[in-house]
């Protein structure tokens, strides 16, 4: 995907986000490189770079030697390509990571160091996968035991 409009003001700082090129995924993601240091993921990019493995040298570049401005995380944001307001949500299936979505054109804003935090969790896809698995098995025992809870208070 190519980036076809002008330069994005940051939904967390206000400032005016840069478009580095990522090369090995082809597409333009939009830095805050003068401000708080988030990123910009139009729909569908942030699951090209979100493995460990996947190569993101030309963001890792634009980040060094830069030093951020703190923001509130817990902000309602507004997506700065069609100005509604972002939901947050967790991307990690540890539920330790939230980002802001626009649902409206599928973009994702992450904080500065929330990529990296995510690229961090699973050595493997594999290991990612088992993680969800456990996840999945422990909600499906919390939802047996609720509905158990519900039945005894009816009677």
């Amino acid at each position: 995907m190519t980036d076809t409009y002008q330069t994005l003001i940051c939904p967390a700082c206000g400032k005016a986000m840069e478009k580095v090129f990522l090369e090995d995924q082809g597409f333009i993601v939009d830095v805050c490189l003068d401000g708080c240091g988030g990123i910009w993921f139009d729909n569908r990019e942030l699951k090209e770079v979100d493995e460990k493995d996947d190569n993101i040298l030309e963001l890792t570049e634009a980040y060094k030697g830069k030093t951020f401005s703190k923001v509130d995380k817990s902000d309602t944001r507004e997506c700065p390509l069609c100005h509604k307001k972002m939901v947050k949500n967790c991307v990690s299936a540890k539920q330790e990571i939230s980002i802001d979505e626009c649902y409206t054109c599928g973009g994702k804003f992450l904080d500065y160091n929330e990529l990296e935090q995510m690229r961090a969790q699973y050595d493997t896809e594999a290991e990612r996968i088992e993680d969800i698995k456990e996840i999945a098995k422990d909600s499906v025992k919390m939802e047996l035991i609720l509905e158990s809870i519900l039945r005894k208070d009816k009677f």
